[in-house]
């Protein structure tokens, strides 16, 4: 899921330095027994050599990334967070079927190399990847990036041109069918999403949807104007520019990552989702802290781009833009209600909470 500053295949949490083969503080943070895991990948022919160069990767609260390495060969493992949600398991089988779906498209992707989904022995689901020695804007700017404009508007727009031919697979082609229920889509959504609000009011220290900026306005204005029809798509359900891996040596992107979210839906919301996401022209604020961010294209760039790739009718891309807004702010309010339970930091509850005043208050200037 979403968070300020992912980073997840690049940054040390600082738990143990690269090279220790003192495993104890990764376990006791990530659950995970390198032994067991050792053994688990020998059974399956999956590298060599003792596991080292242990390390926890920066991430969202939402699950743990475990990097390691086997002969010198890199590895990272993605597994539920220590503190479960219900379905923290199945959302981890549903990354692993459309990862696997994804294989032969132009959708870039992590490589999935093993998986354990199903009654696992850990007690938790789990899949390993390869490592992608990639960067992500967030967390770093390559000097030849940092350099060089040209170089940064082609970034921007190959997150552009990836969400449109995200956009374009043929779902039930990859066999993923039954990957979500497309029937009434868009008119299931205001409510579902409010019904999420009223369960983060069983946390009594939260201080309650009061708190939100303009949340019945916004989703009493949704459900006015919701377009009529939609055209049916895959959708990652959480595409921003955090969630990219970039190539070191060029503007091409490696990877897109955190597919937790994804469903078969409307992938127009995946588009207004990076648009809400990325920094406003004028004054250069944003979710994000990207810089150097001269070169960027342009929201309305983005917008011909999407369009003449993805061939789709964007006369209701406002009411999109206001529905990523309030989608998105209230997934990043329930790290806040975690955090005021006790169950992730509140430093952490309080910048996820402050996001989603931001964007609130977007959708409603949109409006």
């Amino acid at each position: 899921m979403f968070v300020a500053c992912r980073g997840m295949w690049c940054t040390k949490l600082g738990l143990i330095m690269p090279g220790s083969v003192d495993h104890k503080a990764i376990e006791k943070n990530s659950g995970i027994n390198i032994s067991h895991l050792q053994e688990w990948m020998n059974a399956r022919g999956i590298g060599q050599g003792i596991i080292k160069d242990t390390e926890l990767l920066a991430g969202g609260t939402q699950n743990i990334l475990m990097r390691f390495s086997r002969k010198g060969e890199f590895y990272v493992l993605r597994r539920p967070p220590l503190f479960p949600r219900p379905n923290s398991n199945e959302s981890i089988r549903r990354e692993v079927k459309v990862l696997s779906a994804l294989k032969n498209t132009s959708v870039p992707h992590p490589m999935i190399i093993a998986d354990e989904t199903e009654d696992s022995e850990f007690g938790f689901a789990f899949y390993i990847m390869r490592w992608i020695d990639g960067f992500n804007v967030t967390n770093e700017m390559p000097a030849l990036h940092a350099s060089n404009p040209s170089i940064r508007f082609e970034m921007g727009m190959n997150l552009v041109r990836t969400a449109a031919d995200l956009s374009k697979i043929d779902y039930v082609a990859v066999g993923l069918s039954d990957f979500g229920n497309v029937d009434n889509y868009l008119s299931r959504q205001v409510k579902r999403w409010l019904k999420q609000v009223e369960g983060y009011c069983n946390v009594e220290q939260w201080p309650g949807p009061d708190n939100i900026p303009g949340l019945l306005k916004v989703s009493d204005w949704l459900e006015r104007y919701q377009p009529s029809t939609f055209s049916p798509g895959l959708m990652h359900g959480d595409f921003h520019v955090a969630n990219v891996m970039f190539d070191r040596w060029s503007p091409k992107i490696l990877a897109v990552i955190d597919w937790e979210l994804s469903t078969l839906g409307d992938p127009l919301i995946d588009f207004a989702w990076l648009l809400v996401t990325w920094p406003n022209e004028d004054d250069e604020k944003g979710i994000f802290n990207v810089s150097p961010w001269q070169g960027f294209p342009t929201s309305r760039e983005m917008v011909d781009c999407y369009k003449e790739i993805s061939g789709r009718d964007l006369s209701s891309l406002d009411w999109y833009r206001v529905f990523a807004c309030f989608k998105l702010g209230i997934l990043l309010e329930s790290t806040y209600v975690r955090a005021c339970a006790g169950k992730v930091p509140m430093e952490k509850g309080k910048v996820m909470h402050d996001m989603t005043r931001y964007l609130f208050n977007q959708a409603l200037s949109i409006i």
